[in-house]
């Protein structure tokens, strides 16, 4: 009998610690999660820093971009601090969602979907699809001409949704210049992809046999990113920086200087 009641206390205790262990790992894991904005006025951003040239690293390793740009240039109007976190694309909301950063700085379109989940500054681009193909490429003529081609696409963006919208056999990848590596060398017949991308690309290397296909897409706007969760007054705050470096003059001038052009404003 003395030994049965040994073996019931000796589990009650084990079970007892187990518990307290659990707590405390839960409690470490709660904590370690980001924190919103309003919280502790620092920008935590989930970026891909592999998307020239919105992110992407320069030669001396630098993560740099227009979206890096405004994204810096916000954080100095509000008075706030700015950290970057890089992941692919395909993870970028999975990490919003989770607490790994909160707020998106890589060109997210809005549309939707998105809009039910998550919470959108005021456009900062404005822009529209194109399809990029080889020079030389005769079959494609207009977006409608890739069915059951291969398309190399970041499958949950919405050039990734364009594409299986059109029919294209989707080919993996994590981002733009992969896309094109791959293009270049005929492992695709294309990419759907921005404009501004296409001609900062063609900027950099004026001799690649690519030709950009416009088509019935319709225009897109990208925004900052936040979860459901952060706070209105902080979209707020944002969305008054944005206008105030509109006004100025200071988001154009960003515009420019990566791409020729204002692509701020519709």
């Amino acid at each position: 009998m003395k030994k049965i009641l040994y073996s019931v206390i000796t589990l009650v205790l084990v079970l007892a610690l187990a518990a307290c262990g659990n707590n405390d790992s839960d409690k470490k894991n709660s904590d370690s999660k980001t924190k919103t904005v309003s919280q502790d006025k620092t920008f935590i951003v989930g970026t891909e820093g592999t998307y020239a040239p919105f992110t992407y690293h320069d030669k001396k390793g630098k993560l740099t971009g227009y979206d890096i740009e405004v994204m810096k240039a916000v954080a100095k109007e509000m008075g706030y601090k700015v950290k970057f976190k890089e992941t692919q694309w395909d993870s970028m909301f999975a990490g919003l969602d989770s607490g790994r950063f909160n707020v998106i700085a890589n060109q997210v379109g809005i549309n939707k979907e998105r809009k039910e989940k998550y919470k959108f500054s005021e456009p900062y681009t404005y822009s529209k699809a194109v399809l990029v193909v080889n020079k030389n490429n005769k079959d494609i003529k207009s977006f409608d001409d890739v069915k059951g081609k291969k398309l190399a696409q970041t499958f949950t963006s919405n050039y990734g949704k364009l594409a299986k919208s059109k029919g294209a056999e989707l080919t993996k990848v994590d981002g733009f210049n992969q896309a094109m590596d791959l293009l270049q060398s005929n492992r695709v017949d294309g990419t759907f992809n921005d404009k501004v991308s296409y001609l900062d690309y063609k900027k950099q290397k004026p001799n690649a046999k690519v030709k950009a296909i416009e088509g019935d897409a319709e225009k897109s706007q990208s925004a900052l990113t936040f979860t459901k969760k952060e706070d209105d007054k902080t979209i707020k705050k944002v969305n008054k920086a944005l206008k105030k470096l509109k006004d100025n003059g200071e988001l154009a001038k960003i515009s420019k200087k990566w791409f020729g052009e204002d692509v701020s404003k519709p």
